[in-house]
């Protein structure tokens, strides 16, 4: 199969939680804010897109109230993803300013203008503070999912997903999250992690499941760098790299009472809920489990001596 006939997609997911990057750039000595990790995420992009004129690129900003499409945005039209709609293009392109490409211009401005605008409109007066990382990632599946049906019948398209993480994780999508994790190995999707602060334990779970790469950046303002180096590479050309050693996964799971990662638990046997501590009723689909208690052993009764 030639080169032109493999369409690689790939699908960036980044946490834009707006509370982590505050305290990320008041905190830090050399401040790494996110318009930094959104420029290093735009020169990922473009590369991608120069490697092959098949590529295709997708970027979702991960929030703490929704998930949100920064590219493809709702004013491009479907035949500009694929490089069928010269025209539709064109008006899409504001025209190149610096003698970029005009269609690698007009992504970098629609995803700033994206950011922008989702940051501007958060409102931080509720109690969610956790980044909707699972709904992101299904919303990233949806899309592959969309656009392998619309390739050609002589294109083979390969799908990867990469998650820049910097948020913690959140025990309560658990179950959302392995639910996307097991359909994006059934679809053949690669999920790679790029992880800013604290280790994802479901993070390293979704890259050994799906054969990805989980990399804890060691310094943040050299996170292009890895970027290019791990990440940007497919699953062929990895094998030909020196690349970070497999790490160790964390494969705790997180009870379904209070959502806390356990090591030892009890499952129930119908629904495979898992629970910290017993309970006779599983709460998830109500099942009555009977005890079986240790038999009770009757004393036995001493025959009298007759006296003779």
């Amino acid at each position: 199969m030639s080169a032109d006939d493999e369409l690689s997609l790939l699908v960036v997911v980044i946490d834009t939680n707006p509370i982590w990057w505050g305290k990320s750039a008041l905190g830090e000595a050399e401040q790494f804010t996110l318009s930094k990790c959104i420029d290093a995420v735009m020169v990922l992009g473009n590369s991608h897109l120069f490697m092959n004129r098949t590529n295709r690129l997708a970027v979702i900003a991960s929030h703490t109230q929704e998930s949100r499409f920064l590219y493809p945005g709702k004013r491009w039209a479907f035949a500009d993803l694929f490089g069928d709609g010269s025209s539709s293009m064109e008006s899409n392109c504001s025209g190149s300013k610096d003698g970029k490409y005009e269609l690698l211009t007009a992504i970098n401005d629609a995803i700033a203008e994206e950011i922008k605008d989702l940051m501007t409109k958060t409102d931080m007066k509720g109690q969610q503070t956790e980044t909707l990382l699972a709904g992101s990632l299904a919303k990233a599946l949806c899309y592959i999912n969309k656009m392998s049906k619309e390739v050609k019948a002589n294109q083979e398209m390969k799908s990867r997903i990469l998650v820049i993480k910097a948020a913690e994780d959140s025990a309560l999508q658990y179950m959302n999250f392995m639910n996307v994790i097991f359909a994006a190995q059934k679809q053949n999707v690669l999920i790679d992690a790029c992880v800013l602060d604290s280790d994802s334990g479901l993070l390293q779970q979704a890259c050994d499941i799906t054969g990805g790469i989980y990399l804890k950046v060691p310094h943040m303002p050299s996170l292009l760098q890895y970027l290019l180096w791990v990440f940007l590479p497919d699953q062929e050309q990895r094998s030909q790299l020196v690349l970070p050693p497999p790490i160790h996964v964390d494969y705790r799971a997180a009870c379904f009472c209070h959502r806390n990662l356990i090591e030892i638990g009890y499952v129930c046997s119908v629904c495979l809920s898992i629970f910290c501590n017993f309970s006779p009723i599983c709460s998830t689909c109500e099942t009555a489990f009977k005890i079986s208690l240790p038999p009770v052993m009757k004393a036995k009764k001493k025959k009298l001596k007759l006296a003779a």
